[in-house]
């Protein structure tokens, strides 16, 4: 096959044009949607209690103490929203400025390797894989996370092939320990140290001297302890319920307990292989049958600039393989490392045609299914109808733009440069995904609109009891929020909440999910307002007298007032019940929790 045009360009402005590409791409749909569930609204509402009570160093959630993951993120959407002035505009950006370092560490690294053309075509490879764009466009920590792992891979590479080059190391190394403070897998980047122990013996890389190495991990823990440190001794001295057992979870239970005995998510060894890496690394996934060769061959000669990104990206698969729990967004750091490892060969593999074909098939394959499925959801198919009945959705309009310029692209690249068409469809997906995509989910994934009507009938000074509470309902809330512990048993909560509601019963009400009617079977449903459908539950809004015939107890469960629902300041931890008459929440503990 012909080598393509693209291939021959000289790329004077490509850095800038893949920047203001991948900038475009990445940027768009900022401040038109909310948080979605799941982690979204969680890490914003740690982020705006931040703000809001200066309690920087432990992450809480509605007032209560949040102990599955350190602060970094947190602090990192704090700042943004802060910049911002908005939620809508600040939650997205840690993530996007994340995608964007690690594109630019990728592209500087294959730069300096390969030169400037493998360089681009790195950058727009990564760029065009589809979980690093998902995750660009997700508030959650793994973008963050795989930003310091590339750059602890990016100063060990520099180092290793580049070298020798200390300075980069170390600062490789600084980045690994605040992985580990993001998302306790910083570390990750040390699975290449075995292959680059080999290539060092057989000649092919700048060695890791003995110091260098104990300097290394010494930096990594150094930084880590920068958090971990002044975290144990807050939770260790400090008097706020709960302290203990959030240092003993985020120090064990979220680490080592967690990879090693997973209580969640639970899936097969062979998960990630079967069932996430062949979308995740869409498109470059379809050059495997072509590059896996290319590789045995380039690994029998110890071509260390491809077998120490490929060793990487093995053994993270490996690792998080042999956890019982698994989520598929774990091998996000893979595709940094992937890319690093093919990017020798991406001009090679540009010029099969078989790829082409392949890519070509996929791309008539999906824009088909979109196109079908637009098409028949217009005309009202019933099975179609019932499913966006039930997701308060209608996406046929999005679904036939994205079939017809997958027609358009198959039309007007043609199968000789398929691989071209499917990524330029993938940017029309997440241009659409992030305009059309945003406005159809919103509505149904963001109870901001619901919370709006909830406040306009019980009127913004009432309170509002959230049993069993979703992040998403106590971020979007407009009036005096409380809730009665994220991990307490439901049975505790709801009696709670009968005692609360009975202190001031014309001044409270509660927000409930339907499907608990087991659990408020006493109280008087004929007052209760039907709210709808809402993050696929059915609601209502039910006010204190409902519930005069329900029997509660103050003890059953703590009392928590989410602090961005009221004005003034909250104390942290558990919170008494306000009595009749009192316009506030007692500063005095009632009870520990649990």
């Amino acid at each position: 096959m012909q080598r393509p045009a693209y291939l021959h360009a000289t790329y004077r402005h490509g850095f800038w044009w893949l920047a203001l590409v991948a900038l475009g791409l990445l940027a768009l749909g900022l401040g038109l949607r909310d948080p979605w569930p799941a982690d979204e609204p969680r890490f914003a509402l740690n982020a705006l209690e931040m703000l809001k009570t200066g309690q920087f160093w432990l992450p809480h959630r509605g007032g209560e103490l949040y102990p599955d993951k350190p602060p970094i993120f947190m602090w990192a959407t704090a700042v943004s929203i802060a910049i911002t002035g908005s939620v809508r505009l600040g939650f997205l950006l840690p993530s996007l400025i994340a995608a964007l370092g690690t594109l630019a560490l990728v592209t500087d690294l294959t730069n300096r390797l390969y030169g400037r053309r493998i360089a681009l075509l790195s950058g727009a490879a990564l760029l065009s894989t589809v979980q690093f764009a998902l995750q660009a466009k997700t508030a959650q920590i793994d973008m963050l996370v795989t930003l310091w792992i590339t750059l602890g891979a990016y100063g060990l590479m520099r180092h290793a092939l580049l070298g020798p080059a200390r300075g980069w190391w170390y600062l490789g190394c600084a980045s690994m320990g605040l992985g580990i403070i993001t998302k306790g897998v910083g570390f990750l980047p040390l699975l290449m140290v075995p292959a680059w122990a080999l290539l060092a013996w057989r000649g092919q890389a700048t060695p890791l001297r003995l110091k260098e190495l104990g300097l290394g991990l010494a930096m990594i823990l150094g930084v880590a302890a920068l958090w971990v440190v002044p975290m144990a001794l807050i939770t260790t001295f400090g008097d706020e319920p709960g302290m203990t057992a959030y240092r003993d979870n985020i120090l064990f239970k979220q680490t080592g307990k967690r990879l090693a005995t997973a209580w969640h998510h639970v899936k097969p060894w062979h998960y990630y292989i079967v069932s996430v890496l062949p979308w995740a690394w869409l498109p470059l996934v379809l050059g495997l049958p072509w590059v896996v060769p290319s590789w045995w061959h380039r690994i029998r000669r110890m071509d260390a600039r491809v077998l120490l990104p490929l060793s990487g990206t093995l053994l993270v698969v490996v690792f998080f393989s042999l956890s019982p729990g698994k989520r598929g967004v774990y091998m996000l750091p893979t595709s940094p490392l992937l890319v690093l490892a093919m990017a020798p060969l991406l001009p090679g593999l540009l010029c099969k045609r078989g790829l082409h074909w392949l890519a070509t098939g996929l791309l008539a394959l999906l824009g088909g299914i979109f196109l079908i499925a637009g098409l028949l959801g217009a005309f009202g198919l019933p099975a179609l109808t019932e499913l966006a009945a039930k997701y308060d959705v209608m996406p046929w309009t999005w679904w036939i733009l994205l079939g017809v310029s997958a027609a358009g692209l198959l039309i007007w690249l043609r199968p000789r440069r398929g691989m071209l068409g499917l990524a330029a469809w993938l940017a029309v997906f997440w241009a659409l995904w992030s305009t059309f995509g945003y406005q159809q989910l919103d509505q149904t994934r963001s109870p901001r609109d619901m919370m709006q009507r909830v406040v306009q009938i019980t009127g913004p000074s009432a309170w509002l009891a959230q049993p069993d509470f979703d992040e998403e309902f106590l971020l979007q809330a407009q009036q005096p929020s409380v809730h009665f512990g994220f991990h307490t048993d439901q049975d505790a909560q709801f009696l709670k909440a009968f005692d609360w509601l009975a202190q001031a019963p014309d001044e409270r009400w509660m927000l409930v999910p339907q499907r608990k009617e087991d659990q408020i079977a006493c109280a008087d449903l004929n007052q209760a307002r039907d709210l709808g459908l809402q993050n696929n539950e059915h609601w209502w809004l039910i006010p204190g007298p409902a519930f005069a015939s329900c029997e509660g107890d103050t003890a059953a469960a703590p009392l928590f007032v989410a602090p961005t629902t009221v004005e003034g300041p909250v104390s942290a931890g558990p919170q008494p019940g306000t009595r009749p008459g009192q316009d506030g929440v007692s500063e005095a503990p009632e009870e520990e929790g649990k």
